[in-house]
């Protein structure tokens, strides 16, 4: 079979130039990539040898097969054999327990857990859980920003570097971002632990810590007004404002001679990139233009 032909040539560094564009056109190409980028991770034996690249491929989605069956090869594809060994298995015991699920800028999405769970992820933020131990034990891991609509049952824990959001079955935001971490509840009650620090945060209130300093205020919505396409903030640096700008639209500001550390209190619309940028920048006397296909400057207004 020409592909599987192709395939062993590849993993070999064989391949001509005009066989590479063929294979480049695979409808498996890239994840052919990644399997042999992710077998870097293992330390590979050498006395042991695999059937052919596209066999193993149907083992490996037999989710029922507890055995892999090795056959002799040459010993020229032994070495790239023991990769894909050690990456089907990496997939195996790894990628089918733990479930990521990620976001880049300018984009959003919703998801639910195994407990019927929902979830709303912002932009440029991860989850990560694991799906065979999550009737054990509700906990993910996340990174950025979501809100949450938990079912009734066990804790479930929300991981972050910043603290760790625990509840029973409730709504609520957790956000966190380098040294921010913010949390709002919207329904019943919340336990926030973060370092040495304990809270319990009641329907109505936001708990949120920056540069060590902590701040207790009230929600006034009944959800995330990012959730409507709005970044909402309160006595925070511009630099963060400007952070959530680039994340909502993907493109990257350039702040020339301002002070970002200067408070803002406002919002901004995350449809519409000249109104953001009207709502960021009034408020400090600023203007701004495009300096490049993905980036915007901004500048003090001439007195």
């Amino acid at each position: 079979m020409k592909k599987d032909y192709l395939t062993k040539k590849w993993l070999v560094n064989k391949l001509t130039d005009a066989e590479l564009k063929d294979f480049e056109r695979m409808d498996d190409f890239d994840i052919n990539t990644k399997i042999v980028e992710k077998a870097k991770l293992f330390d590979i034996p050498v006395s042991e040898s695999v059937k052919s690249y596209s066999d193993f491929k149907k083992d490996l989605s037999n989710s029922g097969s507890k055995v892999i069956r090795l056959n002799t090869i040459s010993p020229l594809l032994r070495v790239a054999g023991v990769f894909v060994i050690a990456i089907g298995l990496y997939f195996l015991f790894f990628f089918n327990n733990l479930t990521i699920i990620e976001t880049l800028a300018s984009q959003k999405t919703n998801f639910e857990l195994p407990d019927a769970s929902e979830v709303l992820l912002n932009v440029d933020s991860q989850i990560k859980f694991n799906k065979r131990k999550w009737n054990d034990k509700r906990e993910l891991t996340l990174k950025g920003e979501a809100f949450f609509k938990v079912e009734k049952g066990s804790k479930f824990d929300v991981i972050t570097s910043n603290g760790i959001v625990s509840v029973v079955g409730t709504k609520f935001n957790v956000k966190s971002r380098d040294n921010y971490f913010e949390v709002k509840c919207f329904e019943g009650i919340v336990g926030i632990k973060s370092n040495d620090i304990i809270k319990e945060l009641k329907k109505g209130n936001t708990y949120r810590i920056y540069n060590n300093t902590i701040m207790i205020d009230s929600v006034t919505t009944n959800q995330p007004e990012w959730m409507h396409n709005i970044s909402s903030f309160k006595s925070v640096p511009l630099s963060m404002v400007v952070h959530e700008f680039e994340r909502q639209y993907g493109i990257e500001v350039e702040a020339q001679k301002v002070d970002v550390e200067r408070i803002f209190t406002g919002s901004f619309a995350n449809d519409n990139m000249e109104q953001a940028l009207i709502s960021i920048t009034v408020p400090f006397n600023l203007k701004y233009k495009k300096s490049g296909s993905n980036k915007i400057s901004i500048y003090k207004s001439e007195q």
